[in-house]
């Protein structure tokens, strides 16, 4: 082996044939397992970060949270959802996730995702939704005090 060269999600190597004295070079990555999403009404589709990020993105827009912080929140639930080991999840699970990080980040964008999510209805839903954030307010920091503002 002549050289080897860790880029951003890859390893660079290149060799050279010790009897033709040509240099071979390939780039080597860990395969990300495929996850399928079933969705509710039993389609299937595979499972795309950015998806998942715009999510995310949408319901923190015009709040005190920084991009960073979203950010963050995108790399857990993928985290999460790869390391499952399953090749199936429903989308249920990882709606539930998504808005148990963004509890943790700000609650009108957990409102809004949630309001989507569960497919709200009623004024009464919302209320409902409102009286289960405000009845555990230490489970929730408002995104300025954490200094998150953008």
């Amino acid at each position: 082996m002549i050289d080897a060269r860790n880029q951003r999600d890859a390893k660079w190597r290149r060799r050279e044939c010790r009897e033709c004295e040509r240099r071979f070079t390939t780039y080597e990555r860990i395969e990300d397992p495929l996850v399928i999403i079933v969705k509710r009404d039993g389609r299937r589709e595979s499972f795309t970060r950015t998806k998942l990020a715009s999510g995310i993105h949408k319901a923190c827009e015009k709040r005190p949270v920084s991009s960073d912080a979203v950010d963050a929140a995108v790399q857990r639930v993928e985290h999460w959802l790869l390391n499952l080991g399953e090749r199936e999840v429903p989308s249920e699970a990882i709606g539930d996730r998504v808005r148990a990080e963004l509890r943790e980040l700000d609650p009108v964008a957990w409102l809004r995702f949630s309001s989507v999510y569960l497919n709200f209805r009623t004024i009464d839903q919302f209320r409902a939704a409102l009286d289960e954030i405000e009845a555990d307010p230490a489970a929730y920091r408002d995104a300025s005090e954490r200094g998150e503002g953008e």
